[in-house]
């Protein structure tokens, strides 16, 4: 992903796993820090373009149901803006 290391290995990507509320369930995410990291550096305008760039690559490391989507998408642009503007 980006400038950061891709892990070698599904090992690798497990321990950079963070969780997150996602519908008021809490949810580990592998890799959402560099995904972070990753959008952030393409310089992506408006939520719903951050948001769907976020959701695109979560899905890569991460089984998301179809149905939970947009509580994905709203919790990882939460994420996001929480992580961006510290």
């Amino acid at each position: 992903m980006g400038g950061s290391k891709k892990p070698c290995c599904t090992a690798e990507a497990l321990r950079r796993i963070r969780q997150v509320e996602i519908g008021g369930i809490m949810v580990g995410l592998a890799m959402l820090d560099d995904i972070i990291d990753e959008v952030q550096g393409v310089h992506l305008t408006g939520n719903e373009a951050i948001a769907e760039a976020l959701l695109e690559r979560v899905k890569v490391y991460n089984y998301i149901p179809k149905a939970a989507e947009s509580a994905y998408r709203n919790a990882l642009i939460s994420e996001y803006e929480k992580k961006v503007t510290r």
